[in-house]
């Protein structure tokens, strides 16, 4: 698949010097900047929800508790 991205020469200079500062080619950067930021939006949005679900029953086992639960 082929992204075409709009860029201002001032963001594109910026894009390429970060590219070469990391040793990658400017498409690479993109791609890994676009997906660590998926990435950490998805582990924030799972670590709001377990919040949420501890909050509603905030009880918490000990190691050994937990192990007898689960049989081990």
């Amino acid at each position: 698949m082929v992204i075409s991205i709009r860029m201002t020469d001032e963001e594109k200079r910026l894009a390429e010097a970060y590219a070469k500062l990391n040793g990658v080619s400017l498409s690479e950067s993109i791609k890994r900047a676009y997906f660590e930021r998926i990435e950490d939006e998805y582990d924030i949005a799972l670590a709001d929800a377990a919040l949420k679900e501890y909050e509603k029953n905030p009880k918490t086992y000990t190691l050994q508790e937990l192990m007898k639960e689960l049989g081990l």
